[in-house]
């Protein structure tokens, strides 16, 4: 049997906290278009449509210079004239002083109105579906942390929502990743979930503390940072529900790999009561946690 080790189509992408370089896919640019423009940056996005802007002005331009006094009351009457009328051809405006005065000039204006106005539609609807994709305010703690609660140890992750909107009918999932191999399967990456005390909250507003009792039944029981940094495990935390200002789906997700476990710690409290009842957050405390004695 022969492996093959062939290293072309080289990606690097970034998984969690570290990299994870693949070989062998091929990516297809221009069937990804999409893709790429709702994941890019928005200054990222802006410069791509500007230098796409430009080109085709140059493009067209250098095809109007191609023919015999093509523009009429062309100024100025050089390659910077014929970059200007481009850019009112391809935006429709059309402000009369310059025109087409020949059938190759109408040929090419037609066929630069006609992708001005197709890439115009386009890029609105790029834009809309950019700024209408629902974002999720969701904090995360940086840390998980486990400490002894009773007869058990228990694993906890702390969420917040910064929007401090309403998220109904929240749900959440907790898994952990590692290396495990088999005389079948060979080594891969397995899943396993673990179980939450409550993976629904109905009115997710201001904070929400996941907790995982690390029993004989949890993947987790009998684990240490030093095993559990041999398998290369990770935790990987979902979070999703409907936000009831915009009533769409909210999506979160949090990874977490297995040396940001603190473990005999417990997370520093933010609540505080005055005489007159009022609750006071403190989330200039939310990721702060403190070590539990004797556990």
């Amino acid at each position: 049997m022969t492996i093959s080790t062939s290293t072309k189509h080289k990606r690097t992408i970034k998984l969690g906290g570290r990299n994870v370089v693949t070989y062998g896919l091929r990516t297809q640019f221009w069937q990804d278009i999409y893709y790429y423009a709702m994941t890019s940056s928005w200054p990222v996005f802006f410069v791509a449509i500007g230098v796409l802007f430009i080109s085709l002005n140059l493009l067209f331009a250098a095809f109007f210079m191609m023919g015999d006094k093509a523009i009429g009351n062309m100024s100025p009457n050089n390659f910077l004239g014929a970059f200007f009328f481009s850019v009112e051809t391809l935006a429709t405006v059309g402000y009369g002083d310059m025109h087409p005065q020949t059938i190759y000039a109408h040929f090419v204006a037609t066929a630069e109105i006609f992708i001005g106005m197709s890439g115009l539609a386009l890029i609105t609807g790029v834009m809309f579906a950019r700024f209408s994709r629902p974002r999720s305010s969701i904090v995360f703690a940086d840390h998980p942390v486990s400490h002894q609660s009773g007869e058990h140890r228990i694993l906890m992750i702390r969420m917040a929502n910064a929007r401090m909107n309403m998220i109904s009918e929240a749900s959440a999932k907790l898994r952990l990743i590692r290396n495990e191999s088999s005389p079948s399967l060979g080594k891969f990456r397995k899943i396993h979930d673990l179980h939450l005390e409550r993976e629904q909250h109905p009115m997710f507003v201001l904070g929400w503390s996941l907790i995982h009792i690390i029993d004989k039944n949890s993947p987790l029981f009998g684990a240490t940072t030093e095993s559990l940094k041999n398998v290369n495990a990770a935790l990987i935390l979902s979070v999703e529900g409907v936000d009831e200002t915009t009533n769409q789906n909210q999506r979160a997700r949090q990874y977490y790999p297995c040396e940001l476990i603190r473990w005999n710690h417990r997370y520093v409290d933010i609540f505080d009561e005055n005489s007159e009842q009022t609750q006071h957050i403190h989330y200039s405390r939310f990721h702060q946690s403190e070590e539990v004695k004797n556990s």
